[in-house]
């Protein structure tokens, strides 16, 4: 038999690899649909938004401001003293001496009666005058029963040859009436035994302070 050539030999079918075979099959992935994406601002809604932000900024600072104002107008009416007429007593107020002592207001005019002359500054030549006026006219006061004070915003030490009262925060000097524009306004004033005010003078003239203070005294005891 003549040998048979490989082109004449059958062909055979190819053989699948059981191994590939037995793998399943990959799925294709399908595509997922494109998120829809959030429009965006405008111009002129952010503008407003910006707008209405800092008209609440305002608004709540306005309003801040307000309270603290109503806090500190509230505090200053509690801590200051009204105002002294003709026939209100001494106020219930603790100031101090020339020693550093504290004196009560209200106190002083218990078993005599009052004068409180004012000087704007200690050791100025106005000062001097007043003071020397009414020293050299205080056994003339003492023999009608009254005592005399000097009072100034000065400090407790800054005098100490006469009779003062120091009123830094100007609190009885204002009740008097003569602390306006933060100055202390050149007067006297004069409170009967018992604390009633009787007379004030302001302004005075430093040498004309006690002899008008006097007389008074006197005319209401004649």
């Amino acid at each position: 038999m003549a040998p048979r050539k490989a082109s004449d030999a059958p062909t055979a079918e190819p053989r699948r690899s059981g191994r590939i075979a037995s793998q399943p099959a990959v799925p294709v992935p399908e595509k997922s649909a494109p998120k829809p994406k959030a429009p965006k601002a405008t111009k002129k809604r952010s503008a407003e938004a910006l707008d209405e932000a800092k008209d609440g900024e305002a608004t709540a600072a306005k309003k801040a401001a307000a309270a603290a104002e109503a806090e500190g107008s509230n505090a200053a009416a509690e801590s200051e003293p009204k105002q002294l007429e003709i026939g209100d007593s001494l106020p219930e107020l603790t100031l101090q001496n020339e020693k550093g002592e504290d004196v009560k207001v209200a106190e002083l005019g218990a078993e005599k009666g009052v004068i409180l002359f004012l000087v704007p500054k200690a050791d100025t030549p106005g000062c001097t005058t007043q003071a020397c006026g009414f020293r050299d006219s205080y056994p003339d006061f003492t023999s009608l029963n009254y005592d005399v004070y000097c009072l100034s915003a000065d400090t407790p030490t800054a005098q100490s040859k006469w009779q003062t009262k120091a009123n830094p925060k100007r609190l009885l000097i204002t009740a008097l009436g003569a602390g306006a524009g933060g100055k202390t306004k050149r007067s006297h004033f004069i409170f009967a035994k018992g604390g009633k005010l009787v007379e004030k003078k302001l302004p005075v003239t430093p040498a004309d302070s006690p002899k008008l203070a006097l007389a008074f005294i006197k005319s209401q005891t004649e």
